[in-house]
């Protein structure tokens, strides 16, 4: 049997009454930007922890980041928001790298076309230029797909070796039925003919060049914290419920209440208990399927069908101690062998040393899945001796120096950009701004864009601002089509500091 409680409304003061959904990156921005301006909220979330994908998981003493979370933006409110969070002795200066395997050998990620063909070898280098000349002749009939948006740059030859296989590793279906959105941003401007171009054009055009075309470069460096991204948010979680703040775990979203064209209300369910809690405000990081679904009274069927026609993909990480000399100086090593189903390996102990235990490091590989399929359903000591299993085939480490193994699992963890989701998002976006123009969809799966952290923590921050009057195109944020983890090389830096 449940119970109903009731608290009140907009306060005396009139200030606003929000409630937040979801205690990732983007609900706790959003509630500690409210505390800044004076105004507590109420934070409901349906886990026991907070952080979301940026949360740390720990099992044992060891400590594993959940996807990777590197501390770089170019949002410069967002880096001023870090550090204001936790203090510079808190983070550290870790060094970047990130490689991809292949065929047992390694490759620059993201991948350095130059690089890749010497590595190759002559014989294999010659026949990647010959399939890039193949699509400059007959290009892709359909580069609206990820394969051909990334073959048309590449040629086949090159696609089906490095972006093909771990592509499908992380969405489950083919390549064909991916919208190029997902490869716009990894691999920006970047094709075969511009990476010879400029490995091969005279120093004195190089000189000369424009600086606003340049090619950049990545980041060498980034911050982090010390006992990884979930510090993050465990430190604003105390900062925000010191300033009056209520954050409620275990709390599911089952209804939004609207009325007079405005959300006036939120229903969560807490270990069996329905509780109301009345708002001039909702900001939702939950998938924004789910939020269109939880509206009372519901939306027309089209907008339903546009919520359920949305589909997202879940992820596992399987951590396993190994000997701190077993390991490898990169953050994370992509794996792009179809032979195994593991899509990326991370190495903890390079992300951060307070992560790890001395003299041992814990690798975390990462799985793709869909929750409930065979491998999510796979109990965890048999994930753990397939992971060993596929770490030795890989020819990284044996399977007999593997200590111990842990299993994360973390459903919706990737919005899914599949041929319908742009029509199926813009739909309900339409609605909600025409019937509950008060409710903000924040982060990543609440406006099923793929957010890094920043672009997330961003949304949050401009959403509200506009709870306070702003009219900021919240839908812009993140849209820009270039790598997240480049920088302008440093004769772009020099040049514009001379200008």
């Amino acid at each position: 049997m449940t119970n109903t409680t009731e608290r009140s409304g907009t306060p005396a003061s009139g200030r606003p009454d929000v409630v937040i959904i979801g205690a990732g990156p983007a609900g706790l921005t959003a509630a500690y930007m409210l505390t800044k301006r004076g105004v507590g909220s109420t934070v409901l979330e349906s886990d026991t922890v907070v952080g979301g994908i940026s949360r740390t998981a720990e099992r044992d003493g060891w400590r594993f980041d959940i996807g990777g979370h590197r501390f770089f933006t170019k949002v410069k409110p967002v880096e001023d928001l870090w550090f204001e969070i936790l203090g510079p002795e808190d983070f550290l200066r870790r060094p970047r790298m990130s490689r991809l395997i292949y065929n047992g050998k390694f490759f620059d990620y993201p991948l350095v076309p130059m690089k890749a063909l010497r590595t190759l070898g002559f014989v294999e280098a010659f026949r990647c230029g010959l399939s890039y000349l193949w699509v400059r002749v007959k290009p892709p009939k359909d580069r609206t797909t990820f394969e051909g948006f990334t073959a048309s740059r590449f040629g086949w030859r090159l696609y089906r070796m490095f972006f093909k296989t771990y592509t499908e590793k992380v969405w489950g279906v083919p390549a064909t039925e991916i919208q190029a959105d997902w490869g716009a941003q990894r691999v920006k401007e970047l094709s075969l003919f511009r990476a010879l171009w400029e490995a091969l054009k005279p120093k004195w055009i190089r000189r000369r060049r424009d600086k606003s075309k340049q090619v950049t470069s990545l980041i060498e460096e980034f911050n982090y914290p010390k006992y990884g991204p979930g510090m993050m948010w465990e430190r604003c979680t105390e900062l925000v419920t010191a300033k009056g703040t209520k954050v409620a775990f275990n709390s599911n979203v089952t209804t939004v209440h609207h009325e007079g064209g405005r959300a006036v209300a939120v229903t969560a369910e807490t270990d069996g208990v329905l509780t109301r809690y009345d708002c001039t405000h909702v900001v939702s990081s939950m998938p924004i399927s789910g939020l269109v679904l939880s509206m009372d009274p519901s939306p027309p069927p089209e907008v339903q069908a546009a919520a359920r026609g949305l589909a997202y993909r879940d992820f596992m990480t399987v951590a396993l101690v190994v000997p701190e000399e077993a390991g490898f100086p990169d953050n994370w090593i992509y794996v792009h062998d179809p032979g195994v189903d593991v899509g990326r390996i991370q190495n903890f102990g390079s992300w951060s040393p307070y992560l790890v235990k001395d003299g041992r490091t814990c690798l975390g590989l990462e799985f793709f899945v869909n929750e409930g399929d065979d491998m999510w359903a796979k109990p965890d000591a048999e994930l753990v001796e397939q992971a060993k299993r596929e770490l030795e085939t890989l020819g990284l480490v044996p399977a007999s120096l593997v200590e111990s193994g842990y299993v994360v699992r973390m459903p919706k963890a990737y919005p899914m950009y599949d041929a319908t989701y742009k029509a199926n998002v813009e739909t309900m976006r339409r609605w909600l701004d025409a019937n509950v123009p008060n409710v903000f969809p924040v982060g990543r799966n609440g406006m099923h864009k793929y957010n890094n952290q920043d672009h997330s923590m961003f949304t949050a921050m401009l959403s509200v601002e506009n709870i306070f009057g702003a009219e900021h195109d919240v839908w812009t944020v993140n849209v820009e089509a270039e790598y997240h983890e480049e920088k302008a090389d440093e004769e772009t830096a020099d040049q514009a500091a001379a200008g």
